[in-house]
């Protein structure tokens, strides 16, 4: 291998090494990021707090939205009592994972 193609080839692994690395780094989770295991621990959070107010009767879980980060889960959209209300944040409180509630729900005028 000549001089040139050799250190053609160093450069082009130099770069995918620092590419991959600054991946690495992307991939970390900080104080206003989460990692990718945290968002998939935060969507099946979710999922499960959705599966508990769809099953509940009384809950209309079309007009109640989810979201959750870094445990943390918020509820918003309509409901039809304020007794509907504190139903959904305890069925969401009792999902495994949870770290705290925030209930944004409004009242249907």
């Amino acid at each position: 291998m000549s001089l040139t193609k050799m250190s053609l080839t160093k450069r082009f692994i130099g770069f995918f090494l620092a590419l991959f690395m600054v991946s690495l780094v992307g991939c970390a989770s900080g104080p206003n990021k989460e990692g990718t295991g945290e968002y998939v621990d935060d969507a099946v959070i979710t999922t499960k707090v959705k599966a508990a107010i769809f099953n509940e009767k009384d809950l209309k879980s079309t007009e109640i939205n989810v979201e959750t980060y870094k445990g943390v889960v918020q509820l918003s959209g309509f409901v039809s009592s304020s007794t509907a209300a504190a139903r959904a944040t305890e069925l969401a409180r009792g999902v495994k994972g949870v770290v705290s509630v925030r209930n944004d729900l409004r009242l249907k005028q």
